[in-house]
């Protein structure tokens, strides 16, 4: 990885490091760790903590390690506590960016609020929710119908031949998001017609990669996670086209994702930088440097990149919270 973006990364951070000294002029209070000049990312130290989405996660850490190619000095840490428990750190204050595969929601905004936690939300890639089987359960399409009757909460069904005769008969295996996941609030909204409506007997995780495990090993294995996890395991998984209402069935990919024709579970993914926080050069620059760079992140991580409109509202919010 390093060879195929070096060329990338030093063209971008010397673009990224000029922007931030053109915003920051003369100005050179409050915690600096560049040298003075700031024309260099060697100059650049500090550390950046990252918390929160499971499925922005591989996004986050390709971003982390392009960026430490020329900021090598300044130490990134990225966790996967889920999009609700990465803004409980955030909130409180313990971390620079939170990453979310949902918007940030009220109550989580009146934590922010309560301890003068402010901050930017940073559009930095698309997503669609993945419905995937065991590689030998063969299912082609579910309608959103089905997928209710299947996920509501208080369901009975235990077969997929239950939803349609023609479905395999096979004793399923369900798997999905915890409640502190993004992607199962969005999903059960979408779905279920309210956030966190779900039936409970199914096995959840906060980790993907545990998710994509289980229905991979479970010969009735059903289950649905972020895109990105499928396309990084689809020789082990079936891909569940998504019929919605009298509309065509339609998989995810990039395309649909992006053109928004898989419905109702395509979605925005977001970084959610604090206003302090960026007042630090590191920070201020890493972000910029997440926008220039999303389509070859976005590559790297599997995820599906920002279109060129979403780009430029990124590149705006980015200044915003910077106080540009």
């Amino acid at each position: 990885m390093r060879g195929r973006f070096q060329r990338l990364l030093a063209l971008g951070l010397t673009a990224v490091l000029a922007l931030a000294v053109a915003a920051c002029g003369g100005d050179d209070a409050g915690g600096s760790s560049s040298s003075g000049g700031g024309s260099e990312a060697s100059d650049l130290s500090g550390k950046i903590a990252i918390d929160g989405s499971s499925t922005v996660y591989p996004f986050a850490q390709a971003a982390a390690e392009l960026f430490n190619e020329e900021a090598s000095d300044v130490r990134i840490t990225v966790g996967q506590s889920g999009t609700g428990g990465g803004f409980e750190k955030f909130c409180a204050g313990e971390t620079d960016i939170s990453t979310a595969s949902r918007a940030i929601e009220d109550d989580e905004k009146a934590s922010c609020s309560g301890k003068s936690i402010n901050y930017g939300e940073v559009q930095i890639a698309n997503d669609g929710i993945s419905v995937a089987t065991n590689k030998n359960l063969k299912v082609a399409c579910l309608t959103t119908a089905q997928l209710k009757k299947l996920w509501d909460k208080g369901s009975s069904i235990k077969n997929l031949s239950q939803l349609d005769s023609s479905l395999p008969d096979t004793p399923l295996s369900l798997y999905g998001p915890g409640t502190d996941s993004g992607t199962f609030d969005f999903f059960t909204a979408a779905i279920n017609g309210e956030e966190g409506r779900t039936r409970e007997d199914y096995e959840a995780s906060e980790d993907d990669n545990q998710l994509v495990t289980g229905v991979a090993g479970d010969e009735g294995g059903l289950g649905y996670f972020g895109f990105s996890y499928y396309e990084q395991n689809q020789d082990k998984l079936n891909l569940v086209g998504v019929q919605d209402g009298d509309g065509e069935c339609v998989k995810p990919s990039s395309a649909s994702i992006q053109d928004g024709s898989y419905t109702p579970l395509s979605r925005p993914l977001y970084m959610y930088p604090s206003e302090k926080s960026m007042s630090r050069p590191e920070v201020k620059a890493f972000m910029d440097f997440v926008v220039q760079n999303q389509a070859d992140i976005a590559k790297a991580a599997k995820i599906v990149p920002l279109t060129g409109e979403q780009a430029s509202a990124a590149a705006t919010e980015v200044k915003s919270a910077a106080g540009a």
